[in-house]
């Protein structure tokens, strides 16, 4: 059984949620402020958190980001809940290291199906030991990129990109199943977050930035074969 904790400093929607999820076969914990969360992570870790980002004593962003620099939850799967709806909220978050967004107000059945795909994606993924391409070196397991020798320091949505093209290298995928890998089904497949992202990975791997290649009328790939 998978053990879910929920930060959320509202009364009404931490009862609901975490009824929801028991009712699906889920043990699911509520906790209204940060210093809760943090006291409960001392002991068993849950399988996945869903965090708010407007709390007290501290923001949902404050307490990704300190999930993410610790070696022991930095791949922790995490869904952001807010009430903000804006692009430019959902690209903090999810730059900071979220694994996917879903805003205030919704479906209880939507949150489930949106949390069983993060678990089965983080799941799936596959621990690899290091892939070679040219002079482009990337570690998954240990969150390295080189560059003919050099490290290149990339944000958690740009490494999570390359992984997932080097993962699927030699085949052209779709801007759809880019940005499901990467930002989860709820990002607008409309904004030009993912052109964004590919041009400044391009410009920090350098000369090795051209082994990402567009495919006109699909999405983007890395062809060729590592090694």
């Amino acid at each position: 059984m998978d053990r879910i904790y929920l930060l959320e400093d509202d009364d009404s929607i931490r009862k609901l949620v975490t009824y929801a999820l028991v009712s699906q076969g889920y043990e699911a914990y509520g906790f209204s402020r940060p210093s809760e969360f943090w006291k409960a992570m001392e002991g068993q870790q849950p399988a996945l958190l869903l965090l708010d980002i407007m709390l007290p004593e501290e923001d949902g962003l404050e307490v990704l980001q300190k999930l993410r620099t610790s070696a022991a939850t930095k791949k922790l799967p995490v869904i952001m809940l807010t009430a903000k709806n804006t692009e430019y909220d959902r690209v903090v978050g999810l730059d900071s290291g979220a694994d996917d967004f879903i805003s205030k107000p919704f479906g209880m059945m939507e949150l489930v199906a949106r949390i069983r795909a993060v678990l089965r994606r983080t799941e799936n993924k596959k621990e690899e030991t290091g892939y070679q391409l040219g002079e482009l070196f990337v570690s998954p397991k240990q969150h390295i990129v080189r560059v003919a020798g050099q490290d290149v320091t990339l944000t958690n949505k740009e490494f999570e990109l390359l992984c997932l093209l080097l993962e699927n290298r030699g085949m052209a995928m779709t801007r759809d199943a880019i940005m499901d890998g990467v930002w989860g089904q709820e990002f607008s497949r409309e904004n030009r977050t993912l052109d964004v992202h590919v041009r400044t990975l391009r410009t920090k791997l350098g000369s090795a930035g051209s082994c990402i290649e567009t495919v006109r009328g699909v999405g983007y790939k890395i062809g060729g074969e590592t090694r």
